[in-house]
């Protein structure tokens, strides 16, 4: 049994992480600001579903990486053994509108939680990184050597976060890694995001709405995968100071995606499209040569399957995830079709 702390653990990715960690038998601490930036009822959700798993071995602490204070007394209190820093400010066009928010969140919050890590003896820091980092394309598939040219401050901010991680390995001894993913999608996945818009609104008789040509590609991530990359970093030390991309391997476009949940949805509409978005990568691709190596790493879940297995679980929980959805569409002008 460790003692893990998982940062941004009420989020969709911290928490699937979360729940598995303690399936497995692990102590679980979150701490988590419950920052509104989508609908904290599921994130509410997303905690009770960790304390019905857990009972004793789960705690969750509402506050923030940015707490200097509070995250000293978390990993000390709790005899912290393994960090997956899941906790960001996320959204590449929420960046450009304000960029100061994920530099607070993303580095001082991150630099905070390493020198907590340092000072209190913690065994493994994992960091939660982006494809973002990437930006302009090189070449395809992306492997960890391409050129990292950020398009937005989020993956400025990634990027950085991954520096301070390397270094802190280096000098500090702590042992890190950062996992670089590629947009991740499953059950109680952010309500703004492509496939949950999409899903929404054929379900409903409404157009799915591609921003730009439709013909812009990305690399899928099944959460399933992504939460398998992390707990392999509990048995291996192979990858200290390392970053690793995980993703699915297999692209497809966004017009493509969006005809494949009108066919998965039943839905008798067509594709309307809308002006492209600002600071969006036109191409993502990831290349897991070295996740394979390091963690034994090998996805299960293509996209087209990823994708029905949304749609079904979408609709199992209709009745509480939906207006949560529509919520976020009403705030949100245009929704996310990357991260």
């Amino acid at each position: 049994m460790t003692n893990v702390l998982v940062t941004g653990g009420a989020g969709f990715i911290g928490s699937h992480l979360a729940a598995s960690l303690l399936e497995a038998g692990h102590t679980v601490t979150v701490l988590d600001p419950l920052d509104p930036y989508y609908d904290l009822r599921i994130k509410t959700h997303n905690l009770e579903r960790c304390r019905e798993i857990g009972g004793d071995c789960f705690q969750f602490i509402d506050g923030s990486i940015t707490d200097e204070e509070l995250v000293h007394s978390v990993v000390s209190s709790h005899d912290i053994e393994v960090v997956y820093h899941q906790a960001a400010q996320a959204g590449v066009r929420t960046s450009v509108e304000n960029p100061k928010k994920p530099h607070e969140i993303n580095t001082t919050g991150l630099l905070t939680l390493l020198l907590a890590a340092d000072e209190h003896g913690v065994h493994r820091f994992v960091n939660a990184s982006s494809s973002s980092v990437y930006g302009e394309v090189e070449y395809l598939p992306y492997d960890e050597d391409h050129q990292t040219v950020p398009r937005s401050p989020y993956g400025v901010t990634k990027l950085t976060g991954e520096h301070y991680c390397r270094l802190w390995n280096e000098i500090y001894d702590v042992p890190t890694v950062s996992l670089r993913y590629f947009t991740v999608y499953g059950p109680r996945m952010r309500p703004n995001m492509a496939i949950t818009n999409f899903t929404s609104r054929c379900l409903n008789g409404d157009p799915p709405i591609v921003y730009g040509d439709g013909q812009q590609s990305r690399d899928f991530t099944y959460i399933d995968d992504i939460v398998d990359a992390n707990l392999s970093l509990l048995e291996t030390s192979d990858c200290d100071g390392e970053v690793v991309n995980v993703g699915s391997t297999r692209t497809i476009t966004i017009e493509e995606l969006a005809n494949h949940v009108i066919a998965e949805t039943n839905a008798a509409v067509g594709i309307e499209y809308a002006d492209a978005r600002e600071a969006d990568a036109r191409h993502t691709h990831a290349d897991v040569t070295k996740a394979g190596e390091l963690l034994d790493y090998e996805p299960t879940t293509g996209i087209r399957d990823g994708v029905s297995q949304f749609v079904d679980w979408y609709r199992s929980n209709r009745e509480w995830y939906e207006p949560l959805v529509f919520a976020s569409r009403a705030g949100e002008s245009s929704p996310s079709q990357t991260s």
